[in-house]
């Protein structure tokens, strides 16, 4: 298989991770709160705000893109100021294509958002280049909630192309500014499969604090 064909299939196991763990029994609700605080103050939030990943293989510095992706930085805000990052893994890592966080924990178990899922903004002109970040979703285009991945190379495949079905793309809503060097290691980590979900890290890759740069 040539590798726009392998990159077509790896597309397509984005979205078919992102159902695997919707579809999971042994929800972790750490994350959500009814006490959680109000969304930012979009008033004094900055168009560019900076979010800090601090991981056990090193700290990811990312910088956020409001005024292409609004409704998806402002929702990746929340969550960061709300805590709910805090003790995910990077549990779907690939050397060569991406690293994806935002569902589960060390222990595998998933934490699924209280939000409600995003109006896809991948048409945006935003593209899928080595240390762009964007939502992960599962097969329906408008699914995107907590989940998010870092390309670790160009993934031009990802891109929006049409406002179909097979054509919306994936969001992309920030770059990493700090630390590749780290997204590289993390690519490059031994995986295996646990149950169902393939190229897992033997071991966990965790976020253990994330945070608004100020």
């Amino acid at each position: 298989m040539n590798r726009r064909g392998t990159m077509m299939l790896l597309a397509v196991a984005i979205a078919a991770f992102g159902c695997a763990s919707e579809e999971s029994a042994n929800m972790d609700t750490a994350g959500g709160s009814e006490d959680a605080p109000l969304p930012p103050d979009l008033g004094t939030m900055s168009m560019t705000p900076r979010v800090v990943l601090e991981t056990n293989k090193g700290k990811i510095v990312m910088e956020l893109d409001r005024e292409a992706a609004p409704k998806t930085v402002e929702n990746i805000v929340w969550h960061v100021e709300n805590g709910f990052y805090d003790g995910l893994t990077f549990h779907r890592v690939i050397s060569g294509f991406m690293i994806q966080t935002g569902s589960f924990t060390a222990e595998m178990a998933a934490r699924q958002s209280p939000k409600p899922t995003l109006q896809n903004e991948a048409d945006n002109g935003l593209k899928n280049v080595r240390g762009s970040v964007a939502m992960a979703r599962t097969g329906e285009p408008h699914s995107a909630s907590a989940g998010f991945y870092i390309n670790h190379v160009d993934n031009p495949n990802l891109d929006h192309v049409a406002p179909t079905q097979a054509g919306w793309g994936y969001c992309v809503f920030g770059t990493v500014i700090e630390g590749m060097d780290v997204v590289d290691a993390i690519a490059d980590v031994p995986t295996q499969t646990v149950g169902r979900m393939a190229d897992v890290p033997v071991e966990p890759v965790i976020i253990e604090k994330a945070y608004i740069e100020h």
